[in-house]
């Protein structure tokens, strides 16, 4: 394995929590929750495991937070914006059709295999028990999504490359050795008076000691030297998001890259989520102002190669 470590590396060895430290922990997670619902005030973390609450979620580009319409965001729209204005109207302002992306729906398989493993006893967290969920949470994809199966034209090789990623994962982590306290854990904040921002964490991890770390799964490579901290802005908005929630920094960012079995970590700072919250509020502005003047410029780049609106796009129908 190859770790890259951004900012400095003190605090990288977080200590991770046995199940018997991970009830205390949730039982205290629990009464917080009690206690903000005492004191009239909402909850800004909603998990599925929390009070057995249901969140019903829009993909809309509007949310309907505390009864007004809010401008949703999150790293992936803010992404989408920065990369290219015009691919950013396509999906969430017309929200034009597309067909599922085969690499996406990859990384979709594998996340849902290491979430769902940590359902099982420690002892049973390993590669064995990973590749047995294959088969049955593909075929759950597949009801979900029957276009899928047209556009794998060969499934065994498809789920070998799946078992390969998740191999290069055992590489780089033991599950048996710590409880994730939440996985695909969905932070929230009313960011402005007009907009919403949201995303999922893929697993957030508590230390008895308290610390926290925020982990994300890619199934791609990592990136090229010098690039990991547009790479880490994804987790210091979730960073900036557990900050403003529970007024707690997370001591470790840990994005795992499958793809390649690299490890980027950073111990963010309040200089950093403060940095981050500079580029959602003007990417917020940047969007208001798209919407008012209808103007939605083109980024052209190689990954307009890649992308299903290229034959509509202005940028190569002049």
């Amino acid at each position: 394995s190859d770790e890259v470590i951004v900012g400095n590396p003190t605090l990288m060895g977080v200590p991770l929590f046995s199940r018997r430290d991970r009830k205390a922990v949730e039982l205290s997670l629990w009464i917080g929750q009690l206690n903000a619902i005492a004191g009239s005030e909402i909850p800004k973390i909603r998990h599925g495991s929390i009070l057995g609450e249901n969140v019903d979620e829009s993909t809309g580009i509007f949310s309907q937070v505390s009864d007004e319409k809010k401008l949703r965001l999150s790293p992936s729209a803010v992404s989408e914006y920065e990369n290219c204005p015009q691919l950013y109207k396509y999906r969430k302002i017309e929200k034009l059709p597309e067909p599922p992306s085969l690499d996406a729906e990859r990384g979709t398989l594998v996340h849902t295999v290491l979430q769902d493993l940590f359902e099982f006893p420690s002892v049973e967290r390993i590669p064995q028990t990973a590749f047995d969920l294959l088969p049955s949470r593909w075929s759950a994809q597949l009801a979900d999504k029957p276009a899928l199966k047209e556009m794998v034209s060969n499934e065994k090789e498809w789920l070998d490359r799946a078992t390969s990623l998740l191999s290069t994962y055992f590489t780089l982590e033991n599950p048996s050795t710590f409880e994730a306290t939440h996985r695909e854990m969905h932070l929230e904040d009313d960011f402005e008076q007009d907009v919403y921002l949201h995303g999922y964490v893929d697993r957030l991890d508590i230390a008895p000691t308290g610390e926290v770390r925020i982990v994300d799964y890619k199934t791609g490579k990592s990136p090229k030297p010098g690039w990991e901290e547009k790479a880490l802005f994804q987790l210091r908005v979730y960073a900036l998001l557990y900050w403003k929630s529970t007024g707690v920094l997370p001591k470790l960012l840990q994005l795992i890259y499958l793809g390649d079995g690299r490890i980027v970590k950073s111990n963010p700072t309040l200089k950093d989520i403060e940095s981050a919250e500079k580029v959602l509020h003007r990417v917020a502005q940047d969007i208001f102002i798209s919407m008012e003047k209808e103007y939605w410029p083109p980024k052209p780049s190689r990954l307009c190669d890649w992308c299903f609106f290229k034959s509509i796009c202005p940028a190569h129908n002049d």
